[in-house]
């Protein structure tokens, strides 16, 4: 028997990863290839702030920041990064994107303040537009608040309006991606430290002995 009934678990609208179409796909792949750029930032910067290696602490001292700041900085990064990447949880994701926009934008304004040249703020700008092109193609289950979603009735009965997941399968990816970038961001310290230095060297905070730039 024919029915026009649909299958109130199908309903997905807003959701540009259950496009089938052109428009559709291309608008999940910039999401997620933004998003994966972002998070693994998050993930590698946080490694750096926590481990304080010697690009952070000139950093902040070229900055003027606080001595703790980084510590500050390294636990707030890892919460966005699993915020970011966690299923559904819009409101957490609210915060956490507005949080590194204000990160991004807050290096780039810090770092023109002192007339540093484009090398030290352009990387934390590309890092907040990509961020704010992530925020804007988020699914559907991913926004807050979730009214985009047809029929707020059916939705809910096919649980699209929960905030917190409980499937294990939704959470396999997300964990897996994240123990992924923060294990490469630990185990490539040591060159990261290294490289970073050569930075400083470059942008005048040290000298090549190691020496601090007053």
């Amino acid at each position: 028997m024919h029915t026009t009934d649909r299958d109130p678990t199908a309903i997905r609208t807003g959701d540009p990863a259950a496009g089938s179409g052109g428009p559709d796909r291309i608008r999940s792949i910039v999401f997620w290839a933004a998003t994966m750029v972002i998070v693994g930032e998050l993930a590698a910067g946080s490694v750096w702030s926590l481990a304080l290696i010697d690009w952070i602490q000139l950093q902040a001292a070229h900055l003027g920041y606080p001595h703790y700041f980084p510590y500050v900085l390294g636990t707030a990064q890892v919460g966005a990064a699993v915020a970011i990447m966690a299923p559904r949880l819009p409101l957490v994701k609210e915060w956490a994107y507005a949080g590194v926009t204000f990160l991004w934008t807050g290096a780039v304004v810090s770092h023109l303040t002192l007339g540093d040249g484009p090398k030290t703020w352009v990387p934390p700008l590309v890092f907040a537009v990509l961020g704010v092109v992530s925020w804007a193609l988020r699914p559907a289950d991913r926004r807050f608040p979730e009214t985009r979603l047809p029929r707020r009735g059916v939705a809910r009965e096919a649980g699209l309006m929960r905030s917190w997941e409980t499937r294990p399968r939704a959470w396999a990816l997300p964990v897996a991606v994240l123990v992924v970038m923060f294990a490469v961001s630990i185990a490539v310290l040591p060159a990261a430290d290294a490289i970073t230095r050569e930075w400083a060297v470059e942008y005048g905070w040290i000298t090549e002995y190691g020496w601090i730039v007053e």
